[in-house]
């Protein structure tokens, strides 16, 4: 009665691999090798509750064993950044103004920069008050992540 159960397995298998040529992330290719070791053991006369621990096993020890090594030849193998104009990595090292008392992620704050208004954090112990001259140390998403300027 179950005789078809691999054919469902390796098609899904086989769309995790496309999956998986698309995002480059090492993580649909993991879960379609765990599809593929669960259409092999649904070639035997084995119950599907099986089929998916292996399944699930081999996913799951191929994600935490060897992901993060493939993650890192891939990083390796991508070259430098490219410096684009306007992207958020030529945004660290400006100055801007705080406009409003700026604190953690819990208590954001805003911040001008380039004459834009921009939501802000700081990393800085007790926040930086309204004003006041600062430098961009990170970009998280759209929000700046600011430090007191030097001799501010």
């Amino acid at each position: 009665m179950l005789s078809w159960m691999w054919v469902v397995w390796l098609v899904a298998g086989l769309a995790l691999v496309g999956m998986e040529v698309h995002t480059q992330a090492f993580y649909a290719l993991f879960i379609a090798l765990g599809s593929f070791a669960a259409t092999v053991v649904a070639l035997f006369p084995t119950p599907v509750w099986l089929q998916a621990v292996v399944g699930a096993a081999v996913a799951l020890l191929g994600t935490l064993l060897v992901r993060p090594t493939l993650a890192r030849l891939s990083a390796r193998h991508l070259g430098p950044k490219l410096a684009m104009p306007g992207a958020s990595d030529n945004l660290v090292g400006q100055p801007a103004l705080t406009l409003e008392p700026v604190g953690d992620e819990n208590h954001p704050g805003h911040a001008r920069l380039f004459n834009e208004r921009w939501l802000a954090v700081t990393t800085t112990p007790g926040g930086v008050p309204a004003h006041v001259q600062v430098t961009v140390v990170e970009v998280r998403g759209t929000t700046l992540v600011v430090s007191p300027a030097k001799g501010a």
